[in-house]
Parts: C-alpha cells; sequence; structure tokens
C-alpha cells in the first residue's frame, strides 16, 4: 500500500516525497496538523490528495512510529 501513498520521483520536485499522482509533498500534511489545522482544511485546499491518501498516510505513521517505540522500549 506503501507505494499507493508516496511517490518518490526526481522529476517530481526534486525527489521530494509526494503523495503518489500528485505534486503535494507529505510534510504539507504534517506542517497543517502540526499547526491546528484539520484534516478537511488540508483536503480543501489540497483537492489532488484524496481523503484514503491522507488517512493511509496517517495510519502508516503511526504504526510506524509505535513499531519503534516498542523496539525502543525492547
Amino acid at each position: 500500500m506503501a507505494e499507493l501513498l508516496i511517490c518518490r520521483d526526481e522529476e517530481v520536485l526534486g525527489g521530494t516525497p509526494v503523495f503518489s499522482g500528485t505534486r503535494v509533498p507529505i510534510r504539507i500534511l504534517f506542517e497543517y496538523l502540526g499547526a491546528g489545522d484539520r484534516l478537511n482544511d488540508f483536503l480543501i485546499d489540497f483537492p489532488s490528495v484524496s481523503k484514503i491518501q491522507a488517512i493511509g498516510l496517517l495510519e502508516r505513521a503511526s504504526r510506524d512510529l509505535s513499531r519503534a517505540n516498542d523496539e525502543a522500549a525492547a
């Protein structure tokens, strides 16, 4: 599923990770949320990103962070 969420291509923003099929860097979603904006605000401002993509990325980040935390505690 990761390949459906994130694309890295030197031809697109110099290889910056973007949501697949868009030119929207994934970091922008985290910047929005970090600033206190809602997911819907992000989706309105970046309509090329689907809600499924955004939620999928957040779920993946959560799993990765949980796994890293579990490994650090072991």
